[in-house]
């Protein structure tokens, strides 16, 4: 709400004058243990939102086969190199 806040113009304080406590330095390990929980959580939403046949197409998507492009570089209305030389 504060971005928003100072988006438009507003002050970025509480209306009802109750100031925010000021928080502690965050360590490390615990924003690091908290990101992992949510990646976790983000994982197992995923999990329960796809079907099975749609988890396995996007697990091997990376092995997946692409034919060659067709034709090469060379175009029909580009002129011939080896004729007239």
């Amino acid at each position: 709400m504060g971005f928003l806040r100072r988006l438009l113009g507003g002050n970025d304080k509480p209306d009802d004058g109750v100031v925010a406590p000021e928080s502690a330095p965050l360590d490390p390990a615990d924003l690091d243990a908290a990101e992992r929980e949510r990646d976790l959580e983000l994982m197992r939403g995923e999990q329960a939102r796809l079907d099975e046949l749609t988890q396995r197409q996007l697990r091997y998507a990376k092995y997946a086969w692409e034919p060659p492009a067709q034709g090469g570089e060379r175009r029909a209305d580009d002129e011939d190199a080896t004729a007239g030389t």
